[in-house]
């Protein structure tokens, strides 16, 4: 065979194995060491793209990823709750079609968009997400005979955040201190990425490596609580994240100065 001829055949071989390999567009094909599967992404869907789907009847789902008390107090018809921090390594056993049209949101598009990639990596075919309520012109409905719920916020001065607790132990126990009493903690700045502060009481650990992001509230070594303003790598236990954008959460928590936040529960009604 021609040397040139022999090269370019070659050439040709290569550029089909990676075509199979990666795909095209936004799906590709990854080997998983027993064959092939597909690699899908979730799609990002204004609110009145969201609605226009909604109204065709083509067996789609709505997914509220927010807490539970969240639901309750007004989620759009026929949505169904899957929180965000439930969302792990298994499919929800609320979707079992992996096929199935599922439109997602949350308050404000955060969790939406980490539940969106979740449901993707797990296999789900057709995610889209569409932002968040505060957003909503549509209809909303409430849960009546409504149990209070308790969730936490957190105040520097005239700020004040809420802030949504991870699914472990350790948010919770976090969670049944703050109902006995408020907590006051002195923070100092350590860093150059976080304020930290010593608490009165113990929690348990569910320690494991992190890199932290703006807003994320951390327990280190049992006995101490972080917020962090920027990034940082390490082993501790996250409690939950401060709901506020990089930017709101730097301006009030960043810098060398020391502050007071002041931990506290607000109740549903």
């Amino acid at each position: 065979m021609n040397v040139n001829i022999y090269r370019l055949s070659q050439a040709i071989s290569t550029i089909l194995t990676v075509i199979l390999l990666t795909g095209c567009g936004g799906e590709g094909q990854v080997m998983d060491g027993d064959g092939m599967f597909q690699k899908f992404e979730y799609t990002q869907i204004s609110q009145d793209e969201a609605k226009q789907m909604m109204e065709k009847d083509d067996g789609h789902v709505i997914v509220d990823v927010r807490r539970a008390d969240e639901y309750a107090e007004g989620h759009i018809p026929g949505a169904i709750l899957i929180p965000n921090e439930s969302i792990e390594n298994d499919p929800p056993e609320e979707l079992p079609d992996p096929d199935q049209i599922i439109l997602v949101y949350c308050r404000t598009g955060r969790r939406s968009k980490e539940a969106s990639q979740k449901l993707a990596d797990m296999g789900y075919s057709h995610v889209y997400e569409f932002g968040g309520i505060i957003d909503w012109t549509g209809e909303v409905v409430t849960e009546e005979d409504m149990t209070p719920n308790a969730f936490v916020s957190v105040r520097v001065g005239d700020n004040v955040f809420s802030v949504d607790l991870d699914g472990n132990t350790s948010a919770d126990a976090f969670l049944d201190k703050l109902r006995s009493e408020d907590l006051k903690i002195e923070m100092h700045d350590y860093g150059g990425f976080e304020k930290a502060g010593d608490l009165p009481w113990e929690l348990p650990t569910n320690d494991e490596e992190i890199t932290t992001a703006p807003g994320d509230l951390i327990l280190y070594q049992g006995n101490k609580i972080t917020i962090y303003y920027d990034e940082n790598t390490w082993n501790f236990t996250k409690l939950g994240r401060i709901n506020g954008t990089p930017e709101e959460i730097k301006e009030v928590f960043g810098g060398e100065d020391d502050i007071t936040a002041e931990f506290f529960l607000e109740w549903t009604e």
